[in-house]
């Protein structure tokens, strides 16, 4: 009957604390946490009724946090309390629930009769609980008219860390024609006319990789958090190219 609470902000904390202690006594102890990596270990060894995650941790991401906990129990509840709405973590968490479990989804912005609610729904009516406003993220992020396929997403990417096409092309094993392909299709997909001329002194009026990352900022599909994991990740490849064998 416990709960984990990993929250990084010690008033936000606070708060959880007393509502859980005001509107469910009956649950308890609560384990109280401000690392993603110590939340993973805590729902791991505890198996509480509740784990409560804010998306932005140290150590571990809330969202990669629950990967970890629903990778050894998949019936894990969790109900995810953050101040982001962005696309990208929508799409990661929408690849990594389980089918069988039930979650939730609440944002910090909400009152309090929402954040009740949402722990109701998950906590005792075993129920999954979304807010509204991350339901229409959810909506755009698999309509396949306007959210963005896994492929899609990867040209994202590797623009947003400033990869060129023979760069890209190397990197995902395409050729610079196929790379070219997969730009062309994420610029429809966020509307972008790479025809468009303006003024025929300047020629175009923008860059189509510039507008791609510009657009997708403020959707957010991509924010700097996650633009930082990538060039890890981009770093980490460029010193296994490094290595290989000329």
């Amino acid at each position: 009957m416990s709960i984990v609470l990993a929250e990084d902000m010690s008033f936000q904390r606070d708060y959880l604390r007393a509502v859980i202690t005001e509107k469910f006594a009956d649950f308890g102890p609560l384990i109280e946490t401000d690392d993603g990596t110590k939340a993973v270990e805590l729902a791991l060894k505890n198996r509480p009724a509740l784990v409560v995650l804010d998306i932005k941790l140290r150590g571990l991401s809330g969202v990669r946090a629950a990967r970890q906990i629903w990778s050894e129990h998949p019936l894990a509840r969790i109900l995810f309390w953050s101040q982001y709405k962005d696309e990208i973590y929508v799409r990661e968490l929408a690849r990594i629930v389980p089918n069988e479990t039930v979650y939730g989804y609440v944002l910090k912005s909400s009152p309090d009769d929402k954040l009740i609610a949402a722990l109701r729904a998950v906590l005792i009516d075993e129920q999954c609980w979304i807010d509204p406003e991350i339901r229409t993220v959810q909506s755009r992020a698999i309509n396949r008219t306007s959210g963005l396929t896994d492929v899609e997403y990867e040209a994202l990417i590797d623009i947003a860390v400033g990869l060129t096409d023979r760069a890209i092309a190397r990197r995902r094993y395409l050729s610079e024609r196929g790379v070219q392909n997969r730009l062309r299709e994420l610029y429809a997909k966020l509307s972008i006319d790479i025809e468009q001329i303006v003024d025929e002194r300047w020629g175009n009026t923008y860059s189509p990789r510039s507008r791609a990352i510009s657009i997708a900022l403020q959707r957010g599909l991509i924010n700097a958090e996650e633009v930082a994991r990538e060039n890890e990740a981009l770093q980490s490849w460029l010193e296994q190219e490094a290595a290989l064998p000329t």
